[in-house]
Protein backbone atom coordinates (compact mmCIF):
# COMPACT_ATOMS: atom_id res chain seq x y z
CA UNK A 1 0.00 0.00 0.00
CA UNK A 2 2.81 2.54 0.97
CA UNK A 3 4.35 1.92 -2.39
CA UNK A 4 1.27 2.45 -4.51
CA UNK A 5 1.00 5.92 -2.60
CA UNK A 6 4.41 6.68 -3.28
CA UNK A 7 4.23 5.62 -6.90
CA UNK A 8 1.28 8.44 -6.99
CA UNK A 9 2.91 11.21 -5.33
CA UNK A 10 5.61 10.08 -8.13
CA UNK A 11 3.68 10.29 -11.08
CA UNK A 12 1.98 13.39 -9.91
CA UNK A 13 5.39 15.08 -9.26
CA UNK A 14 6.37 14.25 -12.86
CA UNK A 15 3.64 15.33 -14.93
CA UNK A 16 3.20 18.67 -12.79
CA UNK A 17 6.79 19.37 -14.09
CA UNK A 18 5.51 18.80 -17.40
CA UNK A 19 3.07 20.89 -17.58
CA UNK A 20 3.62 24.12 -19.21
CA UNK A 21 0.07 25.24 -18.14
CA UNK A 22 -2.79 23.83 -15.40
CA UNK A 23 -4.79 21.26 -16.87
CA UNK A 24 -8.35 21.44 -15.45
CA UNK A 25 -9.82 18.04 -15.65
CA UNK A 26 -14.17 18.09 -15.10
CA UNK A 27 -16.01 15.78 -13.08
CA UNK A 28 -17.39 14.13 -16.07
CA UNK A 29 -14.36 13.21 -18.81
CA UNK A 30 -15.78 13.65 -21.90
CA UNK A 31 -16.10 17.35 -20.84
CA UNK A 32 -12.24 17.99 -20.39
CA UNK A 33 -11.40 20.41 -23.60
CA UNK A 34 -7.65 20.36 -24.30
CA UNK A 35 -8.15 22.70 -27.82
CA UNK A 36 -6.45 25.17 -26.43
CA UNK A 37 -2.86 22.93 -27.01
CA UNK A 38 -3.32 23.21 -31.01
CA UNK A 39 -1.75 26.42 -31.36
CA UNK A 40 0.95 25.27 -29.00
CA UNK A 41 3.95 24.21 -31.37
CA UNK A 42 6.23 23.58 -28.75
CA UNK A 43 3.91 20.92 -26.86
CA UNK A 44 5.81 18.46 -24.66
CA UNK A 45 5.42 14.54 -24.51
CA UNK A 46 2.15 14.86 -21.77
CA UNK A 47 0.95 17.84 -23.69
CA UNK A 48 1.11 16.05 -27.37
CA UNK A 49 -0.97 12.87 -25.75
CA UNK A 50 -3.40 15.35 -24.93
CA UNK A 51 -4.08 16.91 -27.95
CA UNK A 52 -3.40 14.73 -30.88
CA UNK A 53 -4.10 16.34 -34.17
CA UNK A 54 -5.22 14.30 -36.87
CA UNK A 55 -5.35 16.20 -40.26
CA UNK A 56 -4.46 19.67 -40.72
CA UNK A 57 -7.78 20.31 -40.10
CA UNK A 58 -8.05 21.54 -36.65
CA UNK A 59 -11.52 19.93 -36.04
CA UNK A 60 -9.88 16.41 -36.36
CA UNK A 61 -7.97 15.50 -33.13
CA UNK A 62 -8.03 12.85 -30.36
CA UNK A 63 -7.05 13.09 -26.84
CA UNK A 64 -5.89 10.11 -24.40
CA UNK A 65 -6.67 11.04 -20.50
CA UNK A 66 -7.41 8.50 -17.38
CA UNK A 67 -7.17 8.29 -13.45
CA UNK A 68 -6.07 6.12 -10.84
CA UNK A 69 -7.25 6.40 -7.69
CA UNK A 70 -6.43 4.32 -4.64
CA UNK A 71 -8.23 4.51 -0.92
CA UNK A 72 -7.73 2.51 2.17
CA UNK A 73 -10.48 2.24 4.64
CA UNK A 74 -10.32 0.58 8.29
CA UNK A 75 -13.52 0.23 9.71
CA UNK A 76 -14.80 -0.59 12.84
CA UNK A 77 -18.54 -2.13 13.49
CA UNK A 78 -19.73 -2.39 10.12
CA UNK A 79 -23.30 -2.16 10.02
CA UNK A 80 -23.51 -0.61 13.47
CA UNK A 81 -21.92 -4.14 14.71
CA UNK A 82 -24.24 -6.37 12.61
CA UNK A 83 -21.93 -7.34 9.99
CA UNK A 84 -18.70 -7.13 11.78
CA UNK A 85 -17.85 -6.41 15.84
CA UNK A 86 -14.35 -5.82 15.14
CA UNK A 87 -11.75 -3.82 13.13
CA UNK A 88 -11.98 -4.41 9.19
CA UNK A 89 -9.11 -2.79 6.58
CA UNK A 90 -9.25 -3.25 3.31
CA UNK A 91 -7.97 -1.27 -0.20
CA UNK A 92 -10.01 0.27 -3.21
CA UNK A 93 -8.70 0.93 -6.20
CA UNK A 94 -9.91 2.47 -9.55
CA UNK A 95 -8.04 2.50 -12.47
CA UNK A 96 -9.65 4.74 -15.72
CA UNK A 97 -8.34 5.21 -19.04
CA UNK A 98 -10.20 7.54 -22.13
CA UNK A 99 -9.70 8.15 -25.42
CA UNK A 100 -11.50 10.98 -27.15
CA UNK A 101 -11.34 10.88 -30.80
CA UNK A 102 -13.31 14.20 -32.84
CA UNK A 103 -13.74 14.25 -36.46
CA UNK A 104 -15.67 16.92 -37.72
CA UNK A 105 -19.24 16.61 -36.45
CA UNK A 106 -18.31 13.79 -35.55
CA UNK A 107 -17.15 12.31 -31.96
CA UNK A 108 -16.33 8.91 -30.71
CA UNK A 109 -15.14 8.76 -26.49
CA UNK A 110 -14.39 5.02 -25.43
CA UNK A 111 -13.28 4.63 -21.68
CA UNK A 112 -12.05 1.83 -19.37
CA UNK A 113 -12.62 1.38 -16.23
CA UNK A 114 -11.12 -1.50 -13.31
CA UNK A 115 -12.15 -1.61 -9.90
CA UNK A 116 -10.66 -4.10 -7.34
CA UNK A 117 -11.42 -4.71 -4.08
CA UNK A 118 -8.03 -5.86 -1.76
CA UNK A 119 -8.74 -7.56 1.40
CA UNK A 120 -12.59 -6.67 1.38
CA UNK A 121 -15.08 -9.01 3.10
CA UNK A 122 -17.33 -10.18 0.63
CA UNK A 123 -17.21 -7.32 -2.07
CA UNK A 124 -20.07 -5.93 -4.22
CA UNK A 125 -20.06 -5.14 -7.88
CA UNK A 126 -20.10 -1.38 -6.38
CA UNK A 127 -16.50 -2.36 -5.20
CA UNK A 128 -15.16 -4.60 -7.27
CA UNK A 129 -15.88 -4.74 -11.27
CA UNK A 130 -12.09 -6.12 -12.52
CA UNK A 131 -12.18 -4.66 -15.88
CA UNK A 132 -14.78 -3.80 -18.54
CA UNK A 133 -16.16 -0.89 -21.06
CA UNK A 134 -17.49 1.97 -18.93
CA UNK A 135 -18.23 4.59 -21.28
CA UNK A 136 -18.77 3.71 -25.27
CA UNK A 137 -20.84 6.65 -26.94
CA UNK A 138 -20.93 8.32 -30.42
CA UNK A 139 -21.84 12.08 -30.86
CA UNK A 140 -22.99 14.23 -33.74
CA UNK A 141 -23.10 17.60 -33.72
CA UNK A 142 -25.88 19.13 -35.74
CA UNK A 143 -24.57 22.86 -35.49
CA UNK A 144 -20.99 22.97 -34.70
CA UNK A 145 -21.01 26.22 -33.23
CA UNK A 146 -18.99 27.70 -30.84
CA UNK A 147 -21.94 29.49 -29.16
CA UNK A 148 -24.39 26.56 -29.65
CA UNK A 149 -24.64 23.01 -29.54
CA UNK A 150 -27.36 20.44 -30.68
CA UNK A 151 -25.98 16.83 -30.10
CA UNK A 152 -26.68 13.38 -30.33
CA UNK A 153 -25.60 10.82 -28.50
CA UNK A 154 -25.82 7.29 -28.54
CA UNK A 155 -24.34 4.69 -26.44
CA UNK A 156 -22.94 3.55 -23.02
CA UNK A 157 -22.16 7.10 -21.14
CA UNK A 158 -21.99 8.85 -17.40
CA UNK A 159 -25.03 10.80 -17.07
CA UNK A 160 -24.98 13.36 -14.11
CA UNK A 161 -27.82 16.22 -13.48
CA UNK A 162 -28.46 19.27 -10.93
CA UNK A 163 -26.46 18.29 -7.64
CA UNK A 164 -26.31 14.44 -8.19
CA UNK A 165 -29.13 13.60 -5.61
CA UNK A 166 -31.19 11.94 -8.14
CA UNK A 167 -29.01 10.74 -10.96
CA UNK A 168 -25.37 10.56 -10.62
CA UNK A 169 -21.79 9.17 -11.89
CA UNK A 170 -21.50 7.46 -8.21
CA UNK A 171 -17.93 9.39 -8.01
CA UNK A 172 -17.08 8.29 -4.33
CA UNK A 173 -17.83 4.48 -4.48
CA UNK A 174 -15.49 2.74 -6.18
CA UNK A 175 -16.73 1.61 -9.66
CA UNK A 176 -19.04 4.81 -10.90
CA UNK A 177 -21.71 3.96 -12.87
CA UNK A 178 -22.79 4.38 -16.65
CA UNK A 179 -26.19 4.16 -18.90
CA UNK A 180 -26.46 2.61 -21.95
CA UNK A 181 -28.78 4.80 -24.19
CA UNK A 182 -29.54 7.87 -25.79
CA UNK A 183 -29.54 11.17 -25.74
CA UNK A 184 -30.25 14.33 -27.21
CA UNK A 185 -29.10 18.13 -26.20
CA UNK A 186 -29.15 21.46 -26.77
CA UNK A 187 -26.61 24.14 -24.89
CA UNK A 188 -26.40 27.89 -25.71
CA UNK A 189 -25.12 30.48 -23.29
CA UNK A 190 -27.87 31.24 -21.09
CA UNK A 191 -29.71 27.95 -20.54
CA UNK A 192 -29.33 24.13 -21.64
CA UNK A 193 -31.74 21.65 -22.14
CA UNK A 194 -31.64 17.46 -22.40
CA UNK A 195 -33.57 14.27 -23.39
CA UNK A 196 -32.78 11.38 -22.89
CA UNK A 197 -33.58 7.54 -22.43
CA UNK A 198 -31.33 4.82 -20.97
CA UNK A 199 -31.06 1.37 -18.96
CA UNK A 200 -28.24 2.02 -16.12
CA UNK A 201 -25.35 -0.57 -16.26
CA UNK A 202 -25.56 -3.50 -13.13
CA UNK A 203 -22.34 -4.08 -12.94
CA UNK A 204 -21.12 -7.90 -12.61
CA UNK A 205 -17.62 -9.17 -10.67
CA UNK A 206 -15.66 -10.34 -13.82
CA UNK A 207 -14.08 -9.02 -17.33
CA UNK A 208 -15.65 -7.73 -20.34
CA UNK A 209 -19.33 -8.81 -18.60
CA UNK A 210 -21.99 -5.76 -18.00
CA UNK A 211 -24.43 -6.86 -20.63
CA UNK A 212 -27.65 -4.88 -21.20
CA UNK A 213 -29.50 -4.18 -18.19
CA UNK A 214 -33.70 -5.07 -18.90
CA UNK A 215 -34.47 -4.91 -15.50
CA UNK A 216 -34.25 -1.08 -15.39
CA UNK A 217 -35.08 1.73 -17.43
CA UNK A 218 -34.43 6.09 -16.78
CA UNK A 219 -35.32 8.14 -18.98
CA UNK A 220 -36.28 11.73 -18.92
CA UNK A 221 -35.54 15.96 -19.35
CA UNK A 222 -33.31 18.06 -17.46
CA UNK A 223 -32.87 22.04 -18.68
CA UNK A 224 -31.12 24.73 -17.00
CA UNK A 225 -31.50 28.00 -17.36
CA UNK A 226 -28.40 30.37 -16.23
CA UNK A 227 -28.69 33.94 -14.68
CA UNK A 228 -32.52 34.34 -14.18
CA UNK A 229 -32.33 37.48 -12.22
CA UNK A 230 -33.12 37.54 -8.45
CA UNK A 231 -32.51 33.48 -8.25
CA UNK A 232 -29.67 33.18 -10.49
CA UNK A 233 -29.89 29.76 -12.16
CA UNK A 234 -32.94 27.06 -11.80
CA UNK A 235 -33.49 23.62 -13.05
CA UNK A 236 -36.36 22.03 -14.30
CA UNK A 237 -37.17 18.07 -14.65
CA UNK A 238 -38.97 15.08 -15.15
CA UNK A 239 -37.68 11.88 -14.60
CA UNK A 240 -38.50 8.41 -15.02
CA UNK A 241 -38.00 5.21 -13.64
CA UNK A 242 -39.04 1.35 -14.40
CA UNK A 243 -37.71 -1.22 -12.60
CA UNK A 244 -38.70 -4.87 -13.15
CA UNK A 245 -38.86 -5.84 -9.39
CA UNK A 246 -38.21 -3.21 -6.29
CA UNK A 247 -38.42 -3.83 -2.78
CA UNK A 248 -39.35 -1.62 0.14
CA UNK A 249 -40.27 -1.88 3.63
CA UNK A 250 -44.16 -1.93 2.45
CA UNK A 251 -44.36 -2.94 -0.43
CA UNK A 252 -42.16 -5.31 -3.37
CA UNK A 253 -42.96 -5.15 -7.45
CA UNK A 254 -42.66 -3.84 -10.28
CA UNK A 255 -42.00 -0.01 -9.74
CA UNK A 256 -43.07 2.94 -12.19
CA UNK A 257 -42.14 5.94 -10.71
CA UNK A 258 -42.50 9.35 -11.86
CA UNK A 259 -40.27 12.25 -10.43
CA UNK A 260 -41.05 16.24 -11.42
CA UNK A 261 -38.94 18.68 -9.69
CA UNK A 262 -37.14 21.99 -9.60
CA UNK A 263 -33.60 23.11 -8.03
CA UNK A 264 -32.78 26.75 -7.45
CA UNK A 265 -28.95 27.57 -7.06
CA UNK A 266 -25.61 29.74 -6.71
CA UNK A 267 -22.50 29.04 -6.93
CA UNK A 268 -20.45 32.16 -7.03
CA UNK A 269 -20.18 34.91 -4.20
CA UNK A 270 -19.71 34.74 -0.69
CA UNK A 271 -23.23 33.03 -0.67
CA UNK A 272 -24.52 30.25 -1.95
CA UNK A 273 -26.72 28.49 -2.13
CA UNK A 274 -28.58 24.94 -3.53
CA UNK A 275 -32.55 24.54 -2.77
CA UNK A 276 -34.60 21.41 -4.22
CA UNK A 277 -38.09 19.96 -4.35
CA UNK A 278 -39.54 17.29 -5.86
CA UNK A 279 -42.40 15.09 -6.33
CA UNK A 280 -42.89 11.50 -7.15
CA UNK A 281 -45.95 9.44 -8.46
CA UNK A 282 -46.61 6.28 -10.14
CA UNK A 283 -47.15 2.40 -8.98
CA UNK A 284 -45.82 -0.23 -7.51
CA UNK A 285 -47.35 -3.88 -7.66
CA UNK A 286 -51.11 -2.71 -6.62
CA UNK A 287 -49.77 0.52 -4.57
CA UNK A 288 -50.37 4.06 -5.63
CA UNK A 289 -46.70 5.76 -4.79
CA UNK A 290 -46.93 9.96 -3.32
CA UNK A 291 -43.37 10.93 -1.99
CA UNK A 292 -41.72 13.80 -2.15
CA UNK A 293 -38.46 15.37 -0.55
CA UNK A 294 -37.54 18.90 -0.21
CA UNK A 295 -33.69 20.20 0.87
CA UNK A 296 -31.58 23.03 1.21
CA UNK A 297 -28.40 23.71 1.78
CA UNK A 298 -26.90 27.03 2.16
CA UNK A 299 -23.35 28.31 2.87
CA UNK A 300 -21.46 31.80 3.44
CA UNK A 301 -17.42 32.23 3.10
CA UNK A 302 -15.83 35.09 5.11
CA UNK A 303 -12.82 36.42 2.79
CA UNK A 304 -11.38 38.99 5.19
CA UNK A 305 -11.20 36.48 7.48
CA UNK A 306 -7.50 34.10 8.61
CA UNK A 307 -8.62 30.77 6.73
CA UNK A 308 -12.08 32.10 4.65
CA UNK A 309 -13.94 30.07 7.02
CA UNK A 310 -16.91 28.71 4.99
CA UNK A 311 -20.06 27.96 7.42
CA UNK A 312 -22.49 25.92 5.59
CA UNK A 313 -26.21 23.90 6.53
CA UNK A 314 -28.17 21.28 5.10
CA UNK A 315 -31.34 20.33 5.75
CA UNK A 316 -33.15 17.27 3.94
CA UNK A 317 -37.01 15.77 4.71
CA UNK A 318 -37.51 12.63 2.74
CA UNK A 319 -40.74 11.08 3.14
CA UNK A 320 -41.19 7.90 4.06
CA UNK A 321 -44.40 5.63 3.89
CA UNK A 322 -47.23 6.15 6.87
CA UNK A 323 -48.96 3.19 6.64
CA UNK A 324 -48.34 -1.01 5.71
CA UNK A 325 -51.77 -1.06 5.54
CA UNK A 326 -52.95 0.97 2.67
CA UNK A 327 -52.83 1.31 -1.20
CA UNK A 328 -50.28 4.23 -0.64
CA UNK A 329 -46.44 4.37 -0.78
CA UNK A 330 -44.61 7.38 0.22
CA UNK A 331 -41.09 6.42 0.17
CA UNK A 332 -39.20 8.70 -1.82
CA UNK A 333 -36.85 6.74 -4.24
CA UNK A 334 -33.64 8.88 -5.11
CA UNK A 335 -33.18 6.73 -8.08
CA UNK A 336 -29.38 6.51 -8.94
CA UNK A 337 -27.72 9.23 -6.21
CA UNK A 338 -24.47 9.99 -5.95
CA UNK A 339 -23.75 7.06 -3.57
CA UNK A 340 -21.95 7.42 -0.53
CA UNK A 341 -24.18 10.19 0.00
CA UNK A 342 -23.04 10.96 3.76
CA UNK A 343 -19.61 10.74 4.15
CA UNK A 344 -17.16 8.20 1.88
CA UNK A 345 -18.45 5.07 3.64
CA UNK A 346 -22.21 5.31 2.19
CA UNK A 347 -24.10 3.95 5.79
CA UNK A 348 -27.70 5.66 4.82
CA UNK A 349 -29.21 6.86 1.69
CA UNK A 350 -31.95 9.54 1.26
CA UNK A 351 -35.36 7.39 1.60
CA UNK A 352 -37.59 8.33 4.57
CA UNK A 353 -35.11 10.74 6.54
CA UNK A 354 -35.06 14.01 8.23
CA UNK A 355 -31.21 15.12 7.88
CA UNK A 356 -29.63 18.14 9.88
CA UNK A 357 -26.36 18.68 8.70
CA UNK A 358 -23.95 21.84 9.93
CA UNK A 359 -20.41 21.96 8.54
CA UNK A 360 -17.49 24.09 8.81
CA UNK A 361 -14.49 24.64 5.60
CA UNK A 362 -11.30 26.41 6.47
CA UNK A 363 -8.29 26.82 3.96
CA UNK A 364 -4.98 26.38 5.84
CA UNK A 365 -2.77 27.09 3.35
CA UNK A 366 -3.06 27.29 -0.36
CA UNK A 367 -3.20 23.96 -1.36
CA UNK A 368 -4.49 22.20 2.24
CA UNK A 369 -8.11 22.54 3.46
CA UNK A 370 -9.68 21.15 6.66
CA UNK A 371 -13.31 20.52 6.88
CA UNK A 372 -16.04 18.74 10.04
CA UNK A 373 -19.14 18.53 9.60
CA UNK A 374 -22.20 17.09 11.97
CA UNK A 375 -25.16 14.78 10.99
CA UNK A 376 -28.32 14.60 13.22
CA UNK A 377 -30.55 11.64 11.39
CA UNK A 378 -33.94 10.69 12.15
CA UNK A 379 -36.78 8.59 10.31
CA UNK A 380 -39.47 10.73 8.24
CA UNK A 381 -42.21 7.86 9.31
CA UNK A 382 -42.04 5.57 12.40
CA UNK A 383 -43.91 3.35 9.95
CA UNK A 384 -40.97 3.10 7.38
CA UNK A 385 -37.46 1.42 7.96
CA UNK A 386 -33.93 2.62 7.23
CA UNK A 387 -31.79 2.18 3.46
CA UNK A 388 -28.70 2.17 2.24
CA UNK A 389 -27.93 5.12 -0.59
CA UNK A 390 -28.59 2.20 -3.33
CA UNK A 391 -32.14 1.40 -1.80
CA UNK A 392 -31.43 -1.95 -0.30
CA UNK A 393 -33.38 -1.93 2.86
CA UNK A 394 -31.11 -2.07 6.03
CA UNK A 395 -33.50 -2.50 8.55
CA UNK A 396 -37.58 -2.52 9.08
CA UNK A 397 -39.74 0.04 10.28
CA UNK A 398 -41.68 -3.24 12.22
CA UNK A 399 -41.77 -3.74 15.84
CA UNK A 400 -39.93 -0.11 16.64
CA UNK A 401 -42.06 3.21 16.94
CA UNK A 402 -38.51 4.96 17.78
CA UNK A 403 -37.53 7.53 15.01
CA UNK A 404 -33.90 8.89 16.18
CA UNK A 405 -31.42 7.40 13.97
CA UNK A 406 -28.45 8.46 15.33
CA UNK A 407 -25.20 11.64 14.90
CA UNK A 408 -22.34 11.35 12.83
CA UNK A 409 -19.15 13.35 12.78
CA UNK A 410 -17.08 13.85 9.70
CA UNK A 411 -13.70 15.50 9.77
CA UNK A 412 -11.58 15.71 6.44
CA UNK A 413 -7.94 17.42 5.46
CA UNK A 414 -7.57 17.42 1.58
CA UNK A 415 -4.08 18.07 0.06
CA UNK A 416 -3.55 19.32 -3.73
CA UNK A 417 -0.45 18.47 -4.48
CA UNK A 418 -1.03 19.61 -7.82
CA UNK A 419 -3.39 19.85 -10.62
CA UNK A 420 -2.90 16.23 -11.33
CA UNK A 421 -2.60 14.74 -7.86
CA UNK A 422 -4.82 14.92 -4.79
CA UNK A 423 -4.72 13.52 -1.07
CA UNK A 424 -7.73 13.41 1.75
CA UNK A 425 -7.65 11.74 5.38
CA UNK A 426 -11.36 11.54 6.27
CA UNK A 427 -12.78 10.11 9.30
CA UNK A 428 -16.13 9.27 11.18
CA UNK A 429 -17.86 8.24 14.26
CA UNK A 430 -21.69 7.38 14.24
CA UNK A 431 -22.70 7.22 17.20
CA UNK A 432 -25.63 5.24 16.98
CA UNK A 433 -29.39 6.02 18.50
CA UNK A 434 -32.26 4.86 19.70
CA UNK A 435 -33.64 3.28 16.45
CA UNK A 436 -29.98 1.49 15.99
CA UNK A 437 -30.43 -0.65 19.28
CA UNK A 438 -33.76 -1.12 19.42
CA UNK A 439 -33.41 -2.92 15.05
CA UNK A 440 -30.02 -4.02 15.28
CA UNK A 441 -26.93 -4.19 17.49
CA UNK A 442 -26.96 -0.70 17.53
CA UNK A 443 -23.05 -0.08 18.03
CA UNK A 444 -21.26 2.85 17.37
CA UNK A 445 -19.15 3.25 13.97
CA UNK A 446 -16.25 4.37 13.38
CA UNK A 447 -14.22 3.96 9.84
CA UNK A 448 -11.03 6.44 8.61
CA UNK A 449 -10.03 7.10 5.46
CA UNK A 450 -6.61 7.79 3.33
CA UNK A 451 -7.48 8.60 -0.51
CA UNK A 452 -4.46 9.34 -2.86
CA UNK A 453 -6.63 10.56 -6.95
CA UNK A 454 -4.39 10.95 -9.48
CA UNK A 455 -5.68 12.14 -12.85
CA UNK A 456 -4.05 13.18 -16.12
Amino acid sequence: MKNTFRLLLLLGIIFSANAQQKPVFQKLRYDDDFKYLKADSTKNWYEKIKYIPLSKNDKYYASIGGEIREQYFYTVNDKWGDETTGGDGYLLSRYLLNADVHLGRFRTFIEFQSSLANSKIDPSPVDENELDFHQVFLDVDFIQNKNQQLTFRVGRQEIAYGSQRLVSVRERPNNRIAFDGMKLFYKNNNWQTDAFYSHPVANKPGVFNDDFNDNAKLWGSYTVFHKVPFIQNIDLYYLGLWKNHAVFDNAVGEETRHSIGTRIWKTKGNWKYDFEGLYQFGKIDSQNISAWTLSSNTSYTFENVKFNPEIGLKTEFISGDKNSNDNQLQTFNPLYPKGAYFGLVGLIGPSNLIDIHPSIALDLTEKLGFGIDYDIFWRSSIHDGLYAPNMQLLYSGDNTTERFIGTQLITNFDYNVNPFLTVSVEGAWFDAGAFLKEAGSGKDYFYTALTAQFKF
